[in-house]
């Protein structure tokens, strides 16, 4: 999502259709930092743009001049003070994965092939450890150099969609590579490669967890403030 000195991200792209408007700005602000290849279908943005329509307008004239990939969902004004990383009180993130020994090329950009299929009852035993306020050090990094490192987790469950598995977890905030090392791991613990209480273990150690699972799976769905 955030601006990259030589990859394409979602922030550079809204702000080159936001210049195309009359922006002037040198950053817009954003709720939050997502790794290379996660999907974002609830990410909020924030900037101060002189319009004299209305904000349905500004919608249409920024999806005039976004790429097919990238549409804004809705405007709002914002108070002056509003800052969507800094103001939020809850993310929610979701991750997909499919199950079966041959890979899907449909459906390959939106979620992780995993084979075997791991059990659900598994899958949800583990989330279950997720839940409360942990130290996730050993899931990830903290966006700023010498941040802490705990958050609290308000939910995580596993659900059955077909030959799907839909894992949600929403926090208060998430380190770097957070969501995705606790999909990888429970999908060890869900195919029976790791015990049933890894993931409570994991909570109780500074070691990395080493399961990463691949960013393509991962979507930002929507923002609490």
């Amino acid at each position: 999502m955030q601006r990259q000195a030589r990859r394409r991200s979602v922030q550079a792209v809204l702000e080159e259709a936001l210049r195309t408007l009359g922006w002037a700005g040198r950053s817009i602000l954003i709720a939050g930092r997502t790794d290379a290849g996660v999907h974002a279908s609830g990410q909020v943005a924030a900037f101060d743009l002189e319009w004299k329509h209305s904000s349905e307008s500004l919608q249409k004239a920024l999806n005039a001049q976004l790429p097919p990939d990238v549409a804004v969902q809705a405007v709002s004004v914002a108070a002056g003070d509003f800052h969507p990383r800094y103001d939020a009180r809850k993310r929610t993130y979701r991750y997909r994965i499919y199950c079966q020994p041959q890979r899907d090329p449909i459906r390959e950009g939106l979620a992780w092939r995993v084979w075997p299929a791991p059990q659900l009852r598994r899958l949800q035993q583990a989330a279950k450890q997720l839940r409360g306020e942990h130290d996730f050090i050993a899931f990830g990094t903290a966006p700023q150099a010498g941040g802490h490192t705990r958050r609290r987790v308000h939910a995580a469950s596993w659900r059955a969609d077909g030959d799907e598995f839909v894992f949600e977890v929403t926090a208060n905030a998430f380190l770097y590579h957070m969501v995705r090392r606790m999909v990888g791991l429970q999908v060890k613990v869900g195919q029976g490669l790791a015990e049933p209480d890894a993931v409570k273990a994991a909570l109780s150690s500074t070691q990395r967890v080493r399961e990463l699972a691949p960013a393509h799976g991962l979507a930002l769905v929507s923002v609490e403030y």
